[in-house]
């Protein structure tokens, strides 16, 4: 099966997964690995809130995230490659076998954080020459 291109996250079921803090930590976490990935995602929480995008990220409220999940994957999967990631068992069993499907652990287990271009510490560490670091690095000891 060819790479997601459409990824849908079961909101809540991430969240709790992957001990996140809020909705927004989990939500700025997925924008940018589904932008790293070139992909587009649809993240549902259960309950009431404003629907909004984040680059390829759309954050979604429905009464029940699990009847959203479904229907977007079967309105996707023949032109698309979609993936759901949720550990509720319905929601993976009625995607459709055209659908990849993971578990909230799984996924989380695959999960790596997009990489950034640069990759300099930015610090003084970077401008300063070997002795200059050992000196400071005995005084920071106390030696």
């Amino acid at each position: 099966m060819a790479e997601p291109s459409l990824y849908l996250f079961d909101g809540f079921n991430l969240l709790h997964a992957g001990g996140f803090r809020s909705p927004e930590e989990l939500r700025d976490l997925l924008a940018s690995w589904v932008a790293g990935k070139g992909a587009r995602g649809v993240l549902v929480f259960d309950g009431h809130g404003a629907d909004e995008s984040h680059g390829p990220l759309e954050v979604r409220w429905a009464e029940d995230a699990d009847t959203l999940i479904e229907r977007l994957a079967a309105e996707r999967r023949s032109g698309e490659q979609v993936a759901v990631v949720s550990s509720d068992q319905a929601v993976r069993g009625t995607s459709g076998a055209q659908v990849r499907t993971l578990s909230s652990q799984a996924f989380l287990a695959e999960l790596v954080p997009p990489a950034h271009a640069d990759r300099a510490r930015g610090d003084m560490r970077d401008r300063l020459d070997p002795a200059t670091l050992a000196r400071l690095e005995r005084l920071r000891r106390g030696l």
